[in-house]
């Protein structure tokens, strides 16, 4: 399902054409700097909200990537990308070519563990840490023990991809392979939007929850296991 066939279903199945509406003040009047909302936008939140709640709810191996950067001597914090969700493993990259993995701890482990900024070494440990600048959306990763050298850094990580609503394609990889997960989430956000009935609702909750379990079902085994590809020969566990 594209964007325009998922945009046209979702006002067709809540019988809706979202007209412009603009928010007034407390007294009820509107101002030229009045916020408003286009029809497109409004049914745009609905899809990107649902979006939103299906990958911070099942992690696909498709959406993974693989960066690498650079650590620096006597810095022991790593910058997320822009697009992070989360992590699926870190790693040094060694002069040779061979990688030597990180484990993922708590941020007070690697505190307690390296309290003096003058314990370096090679970082074996990393914990997600807030913002080390004036940026607060920006999120970082915490290392220990501090680099004593420069080092090569690979992130494998889950990652957000462009809303489907924005894309130039118009497609994106859960329109191609889960779209009633999206369109029923959509459904959810915008019927709950209108304060539609608690039954309709209900049951656009529970085909989204049902999509979803044949969706996760995909991201936890389907794509994770050689077993369950088609084809593959099963061998017993002994």
């Amino acid at each position: 399902m594209n964007y325009s066939e998922l945009f046209i279903a979702v006002k067709g199945y809540l019988e809706n054409d979202f007209p412009s509406t603009v928010f007034t003040d407390s007294a009820g009047s509107s101002s030229s700097s009045a916020a408003a909302l286009t029809s497109t936008e409004q049914v745009n939140t609905f899809i990107t909200q649902a979006e939103q709640r299906i990958y911070n709810t099942i992690q696909f191996p498709s959406l993974r990537k693989n960066v690498t950067g650079t650590l620096s001597t006597n810095n022991k914090y790593l910058s997320c990308p822009s697009d992070f969700l989360a992590v699926y493993s870190m790693a040094v990259v060694n002069t040779d070519g061979s990688y030597a993995f990180l484990l993922n701890k708590d941020v007070n482990f690697i505190r307690e563990s390296y309290p003096i900024p003058t314990d370096t070494g090679v970082p074996a440990y990393y914990a997600l840490f807030g913002p080390v600048s004036t940026n607060e959306a920006e999120l970082t990763f915490i290392l220990g023990p501090t680099p004593d050298s420069t080092y090569t850094m690979e992130l494998h990580y889950f990652y957000y991809p462009e809303s489907i609503t924005t894309t130039a394609s118009g497609t994106t990889w859960i329109g191609d392979n889960i779209d009633s997960v999206l369109l029923y989430g959509s459904l959810v956000e915008g019927y709950t939007f209108m304060k539609g009935e608690a039954d309709m609702i209900g049951l656009y909750e529970k085909k989204y929850q049902d999509a979803l379990m044949l969706a996760k079902r995909l991201g936890d085994g389907m794509e994770r296991r050689d077993a369950y590809r088609s084809g593959q020969a099963r061998v017993p566990v002994q």
